[in-house]
């Protein structure tokens, strides 16, 4: 199998860039286009179990668009043969001191494109620098 073809990279990582700015636009459409529309598709986020594309696009949908805006640090695109990746980053909000967000999306290329088939979001306490 192929690791991280450059190509495979670039796509995902463009994907992941267009997931990024339509979270913290609020871009409802984009978001629930980006996740593949089946019902085995699921996301584990900060507060919540969503399985099944209607769940997530429902949360979407009553999500306030306030607080939305972070940053992205580390962020890590890993590509599996040529139609699977996982993107994986660290994000900071303002509106959160001294936690760090974690994000873990696994992707699939499918006829319409690359989809989110799992994701997961987590906040932990800012890790301590090593001595």
């Amino acid at each position: 199998m192929d690791i991280d073809l450059p190509e495979i990279v670039a796509e995902v990582s463009e994907a992941f860039a267009r997931y990024e700015a339509a979270l913290v636009g609020n871009d409802v459409a984009t978001l629930n286009e980006l996740f593949h529309n089946d019902p085995r598709t699921l996301r584990y986020g900060g507060g919540e179990n969503l399985y099944g594309y209607d769940e997530i696009k429902a949360f979407r949908g009553a999500r306030s668009p306030i607080g939305l805006m972070r940053t992205t640090a580390r962020t890590i695109i890993t590509a599996y043969g040529r139609d699977t990746a996982v993107a994986s980053t660290l994000f900071y909000r303002d509106n959160a001191p001294g936690k760090v967000g974690r994000q873990m999306q696994t992707w699939v290329r499918f006829a319409e494109g690359w989809r989110i088939v799992a994701a997961h979001v987590s906040m932990i306490d800012e890790p301590r620098a090593s001595p």
